[in-house]
């Protein structure tokens, strides 16, 4: 087999593991016309500033801690 058809392949293979998505965090954004907050991923667009912090929860909520007790 050919060299070049061999590296496709083992490209091909890898892709997948190279490709790991993560979910965008979430933000607070204050409207610059009347001071109300939205939560948000992304800007809701002009007039808008971030206002918090990166959330990593859905929806502006903290990420659930998880408590791991050792076994005896």
């Amino acid at each position: 087999m050919p060299f070049a058809p061999r590296l496709l392949l083992v490209l091909a293979l890898l892709a997948p593991l190279l490709a790991q998505a993560a979910p965008a965090p979430w933000y607070y954004w204050r409207s610059l016309v009347d001071g109300q907050r939205v939560c948000a991923q992304t800007s809701p667009g002009p007039g808008w500033e971030q206002d918090s912090a990166a959330h990593e929860g859905p929806g502006c909520q903290p990420r659930r801690k998880v408590l791991v007790v050792p076994m005896r």
